[in-house]
């Protein structure tokens, strides 16, 4: 999916260009029919390439490499959310299932799941031991001491995070 910054970065670049080539061109035949004189071509050239084309071509950058930028965002932002649907639908999914279909590498899905839950959007168990990556409601797990997946004491590990010693998988509040 092409962005339309991207594309109308390239079409003012086009318009810049085509708009130089044929003013110069234009200058170019007065010179030689000499009706027009050099320093007149030449002032000519100077505003043309000051006040028309290098504002579009400038212009045309600007925007188009704004437009990949927010082409990355946007891609960025496809990949959480396939991922929060898949964990969503299924409650339990393997890591390796979701690198595989996510296209992704075991540290993107790890940097999104963690962008998920930052953003208050994903409440969850991880063990990343075995690889798997389990849905379940913040309301279920608040106030739990014990690990929902090996049974042992609860230690907090961060803000929004709590982390059993004993098995290694992460509980996301």
């Amino acid at each position: 999916m092409t962005s339309s910054g991207k594309t109308m970065g390239l079409i003012l670049i086009g318009i810049g260009v085509v708009i130089g080539l044929a003013v110069g061109a234009w200058l170019l035949a007065g010179l030689a029919e000499d009706s027009m004189r050099l320093t007149g071509a030449l002032l000519g050239l100077v505003l043309l390439l000051l006040f028309i084309v290098a504002p579009l071509v400038g212009g045309g950058i600007f925007i188009l490499n704004k437009g990949r930028s927010e082409e990355q965002e946007l891609a960025h932002v496809r990949d959480q959310r396939a991922l929060l649907d898949i964990v969503k639908t299924r409650g339990q999914v393997q890591i390796s299932d979701l690198v595989i279909e996510l296209k992704s590498t075991r540290d993107k899905v790890q940097q999104n799941l963690h962008d998920l839950v930052g953003r208050g959007l994903f409440s969850g168990y991880v063990d990343w031991d075995k690889g798997v990556l389990y849905s379940v409601e913040a309301s279920q797990l608040n106030g739990r001491t014990s690990c929902p997946n090996c049974g042992g004491q609860l230690e907090l590990a961060g803000k929004g995070l709590i982390k059993c010693p004993y098995c290694g998988a992460e509980i996301f509040l």
